[in-house]
């Protein structure tokens, strides 16, 4: 032994070392008190070393029990009266819905943890939308109201239904007007019980607005048919899909119930029937939906209404003036386009995304030319996602201003942040007498409120909803309400002079209303999560309008933003700015450039060297308003020449302790134009003074040569099913170092789909959730420290002259023409290799094989060597460099207790120095083991699915077990299209990959 060492011999003693003091002021957040912890825990310094470790360890381990308090509650005993439906250790589900969408919410002691999709409703099947996964975080979010307030007061419920009363009879008594200013409510109890207030109170308008908005569309097909309604849109009944400027993969409309129509044309099922649609797309900046296109074309935004004219003069053979001039590549794809759509008269489809009435109109003139009302557009089933009215919301400004409106409610609406002219919000505000918002925080317009009366998140709620006409989901808590909050439904009920519990006002509401027509009952409902009545028999429409007069509109709108540079907004996962405080949001990289933490300023690379702009560069964007910002840039190919794109959602200013700050808001730059908002404009763009690093998790964007990915042609795929995946050629004789054993009972594998996968995301939120990944924040990210056990990664591919996508091995400066880039989206995770090359590494066998084919990590063994990941050909092993759950020095909020509810208590939280990566969510084997086990049966294919999978609404990641022939994932791998990524160097990965298919236009 060494005399010099001087080891401690009990608690008191190690707290005065140095060492101890420095790592105490890191680990913990409050630095709270050592002797304070000690208690809590009931120990002290003296205790003996044993019993203190054996109390830390149960106590790390506890479940934190805030189902039925408002306030986080350690308790290390037993249920005295346990609740009859809660069963330690047991997962419970409910039915719920999240922007009309039904949900299974799975709960752990009361505490909701996970999201999926009701497999059974209707619009149900596979998969969410990021957002919607990373929702549950936001219930836990310390930074929302624990009570109603009136400015910097807190005050009681009573009191703010006494300030409301008041307020309300003296607006009535003087006539003033009474406005609600809500998003989109499709909610049929939520407008029921507004119609109830509105009786009361005659001077009440309920006016909806939606940040993003889609009123042209509703105004246009007031227009073109006498019917202001959203259509539904049906993607898997088209052959041919043209889209202008919509990104209906990702943020448009209904991007999840869009993803999985679209798939089924496209997935490996449909290739495997000889079946393809082919997909168009024009655009400005590179989009989910443009990355994921057979054939996309770069225009500018104020080329898309001239487009469309030489598009309807081709199928017409009209000559409406206006029409393409100068850009010859859009203008020879157009000619394309029109003959593929003539051949494809009734199963074709055509989308904008612009927000002009005439734009729309002109949309509308063609589907009806094409035939598309009736099958691939139901106007008759509107869907109700969006019905915001920009107009209505315009003239309450006026009122406003004017003096005529005495009291204003705001029901999940911001406007002074998210609308473009939010001084004119502000002057309005101040002209109304009494104002009230429902938001859950103090947000940007809550702030400038009389009083803010927290509703609650839906996770807490009772309510319902109407998504599309005829198909009605259902809106249930899943846990008792956590602060002192009230809904939104529940307080104008009050108001109005009912007192009914709003559980009670939504069933009976059910039961007279909806229930009938489907002969169910209210249990049934809450069981299934969804009533649907049906649909009405879509019929074709004929178009009401000038086209000529539409095409002289569209020439003066384009040649309004056609000078100086042309700057398109658009939504990120993020989308309008509401999640703007939701950190696994913030920190999910953008599927196409793989930003995090910001939204900078897209310009295409050899646009960007004529401006003398490069990477790290400042740039001032300035609008014809005075508006200005400076931002990031960022080298996007793909991007149209002479355009930039920025994204809307970031710049918050009273989001919470992760959202504030964090990008710079694009809102402003938008514009009203004929009573409609438009998400494009002209600008100039001027160089800014010093530097700044985005975070990305992607900056390497070549294969090296490397067979990574593998492109073919639908042509080609027809001819020959195994065109460049590797499958048709002679492969090398491989050899093995180790012997060759039988896996004779489950081997669990996956199959990976090229041509599904779009790149959103939602996959990522799924793993990060289920598994506990924690965020590090935008410079931990900047470090490549980011904890993701599953990454999307991005591959260029340009065109070769003949309009076929081959994946790029040189720089991006190589490429003669960016503009013709295309995307193929990887989703990239641990491959649990049965040769795995990081466990002939380890030298404490920290991660080894399995009986049943997967690669584990003992936590306890792994002491950080790293040699794992080195030796990892896929780079897909993170290493904890911080305790990033329990830090605040990190850019987000889940280093607090509370937040922590949403840890999945079937999974171990990863502390600093341990090595960790994708699981296969053993956690979730293992549970449908012991259920098949417990039920005396063998597990069947779909027993286990894991988080990813679950998520993925284009069903792209398939799992299961290898060795069961009649699994999905079995016959999958046997597809002519399957590789495997590296597969020469004989790792023997358990993770196959589909060749990616595009169906172009020489096809």
């Amino acid at each position: 032994m060494d005399s010099n060492k001087k080891y401690w011999k009990g608690l008191e003693e190690l707290q005065q070392t140095p060492a101890f003091v420095e790592n105490k002021s890191a680990e913990f957040s409050e630095n709270i008190p050592i002797e304070n912890v000690l208690n809590e825990a009931g120990l002290s310094t003296k205790t003996p070393r044993r019993d203190f470790l054996k109390a830390l360890g149960f106590g790390v381990g506890a479940v934190t029990l805030a189902a039925c308090q408002r306030t986080p509650v350690h308790k290390s005993v037993p249920y005295i009266i346990k609740p009859e439906e809660v069963t330690p250790g047991v997962p419970n589900y409910y039915a719920s819905s999240y922007k009309g969408q039904s949900l299974i919410v799975k709960t752990r002691e009361g505490r909701p943890i996970f999201i999926e999709a009701n497999p059974k409703a209707v619009f149900g099947g596979n998969g969410v939308s990021a957002p919607t996964q990373a929702s549950i975080l936001d219930l836990y979010d310390m930074s929302k109201l624990k009570g109603p307030r009136a400015g910097s007061e807190d005050i009681s419920w009573e009191e703010v239904d006494k300030q409301v009363t008041s307020a309300l009879t003296s607006a009535s008594n003087a006539g003033k007007q009474i406005a609600i200013v809500s998003s989109t409510l499709n909610s049929p109890s939520a407008r029921a019980a507004i119609t109830e207030f509105i009786a009361a109170y005659p001077t009440a308008k309920l006016i909806e607005v939606d940040a993003v908005s889609y009123s042209g569309i509703i105004r246009a097909n007031e227009r073109s048919f006498g019917k202001a309604a959203l259509p539904q849109y049906r993607f898997d009944k088209a052959d041919v899909i043209v889209s202008v400027g919509a990104d209906f993969l990702n943020t448009w409309i209904d991007e999840v119930e869009f993803t999985k129509q679209y798939m089924t044309n496209r997935n490996h099922a449909s290739l495997k029937n000889g079946k393809m649609s082919r997909h168009i797309q024009f655009e400005s900046g590179l989009s989910v939906t443009g990355t994921n296109a057979d054939v996309r074309v770069t225009i500018k935004p104020s080329e898309e209404g001239a487009l469309l004219i030489s598009l309807y003069n081709e199928l017409t053979g009209s000559s409406l003036p206006n029409g393409l001039q100068g850009n010859e590549k859009a203008a020879t794809a157009v000619k394309l386009v029109a003959k593929e759509l003539g051949q494809a008269n009734g199963r074709s489809l055509l989308v904008s995304g612009s927000n002009d009435i005439n734009i729309q109109s002109l949309v509308n003139a063609i589907n009806v030319h094409l035939g598309s009302y009736g099958t691939t557009i139901d106007l008759d089933n509107a869907a109700n996602h969006f019905k915001g009215d920009d107009g209505a919301f315009a003239q309450f400004l006026t009122d406003a201003k004017g003096g005529n409106v005495d009291v204003a409610f705001f029901i999940n609406s911001n406007p002074v942040y998210d609308y473009f002219d939010s001084k004119a919000v502000e002057e309005a505000l101040e002209k109304i007498e009494f104002k009230l918002s429902f938001a859950e925080r103090e947000d940007e317009t809550a702030s400038k409120s009389t009083i803010i009366a927290p509703g609650r998140s839906y996770l807490e709620s009772w309510g319902d909803s109407e998504s599309y006409a005829g198909y009605f989901t259902i809106v249930q808590p899943t846990i008792n309400p956590i602060f002192d909050s009230r809904q939104y439904e529940e307080s104008f009920l009050i108001w109005s002079g009912n007192t009914t519990p709003y559980h009670d006002y939504v069933k009976a509401y059910w039961e007279a209303n909806i229930l009938g027509a489907s002969g169910k009952t209210w249990i049934d409902g809450l069981q299934e999560g969804f009533i649907f009545n049906g649909r009405q028999g879509g019929a074709a429409k004929a178009f009401n309008g000038s086209v000529s007069d539409i095409a002289n509109q569209i020439g003066s709108l384009g040649k309004a933003i056609a000078k100086d540079v042309e700057l398109e907004l658009y939504q990120s996962a993020l989308g309008d700015g509401k999640q703007a405080n939701n950190a696994y949001l913030l920190e999910l990289p953008d599927a196409v450039s793989k930003v995090t933490w910001d939204n900078y300023v897209a310009i295409e690379p050899k646009y960007a060297e004529s401006l003398g702009l490069g990477e790290k560069d400042l740039v001032e964007v300035t609008a014809d308003n005075g508006y200005s910002i400076t931002l990031p840039v960022l080298l996007q190919p793909g991007q149209a020449q002479g355009t930039v794109s920025i994204a809307v959602g970031f710049g918050r200013t009273k989001a919470g302790q992760a959202g504030n700050g964090v990008g710079k808001n694009a809102f402003p730059f938008a514009r009203l134009v004929n009573g409609t908002l438009q998400f494009n404009n002209s600008v100039k763009i001027a160089k800014a003074s010093g530097s700044y690093e985005l975070a990305q998790t992607q900056t390497h964007h070549t294969i090296e040569g490397r067979n990574v990915i593998r492109e073919t042609t639908f042509a080609d795929y027809k001819n020959d099913p195994t065109h460049n995946s590797g499958n048709s050629g002679h492969k090398h004789k491989t050899y093995d170092l180790w012997n060759k054993y039988e896996q004779p009972g489950h081997s669990w594998v996956m199959a990976i789909d090229l041509n599904a996968c779009t790149g959103c995301g939602s996959c990522i939120v799924a793993c990060s959730i289920e598994n506990n990944v924690p965020v590090v924040g935008r410079d931990e990210v900047r470090r490549r420290r980011e904890m993701h056990w599953i990454r999307i990664d991005r591959y260029y591919s340009f065109d070769n002259g003949n309009n076929k996508g081959v994946t790029r091995e040189g720089e991006i400066d190589d490429l003669e023409d960016l503009g013709n880039v295309s995307v193929v989206h990887q989703p990239m995770l641990c491959q649990h290799c049965d040769h795995a090359p990081c466990e002939t590494v380890c030298p404490v066998l920290a991660t080894v094989h399995s009986s049943e084919g997967l690669n584990h990590m003992a936590y306890n063994r792994c002491f950080g060597t790293r040699y794992c990941a080195n030796n990892c050909p896929y780079k897909v092993r993170r290493f904890n460099w911080f305790n990033y759950w329990n830090d605040s020095r990190f850019d987000n909020y889940l280093n607090n207790e509370f937040t922590q509810l949403v840890l999945n208590p079937d999974v171990t939280s990863r502390s600093r120095g341990v090595m960790e990566k994708c699981s296969m969510c053993i956690q979730r084997i293992q549970a449908g083991k012991l259920q098949a086990k417990a039920e005396k049966r063998p597990i069947k294919d779909g027993d286990i699915q894991v988080a990813c999978a679950a998520a993925c609404p284009a069903n792209a990641i398939i799992f299961g077990d290898r060795n069961d022939p009649e699994s999905e994932v079995s016959k999958a791998l046997q597809n002519e299209r399957v590789y495997y990524v590296l597969e020469e160097l004989n790792v023997q990965p358990g993770v196959g990959y589909m060749t990616k298919v595009r169906n172009t236009l020489d096809a």
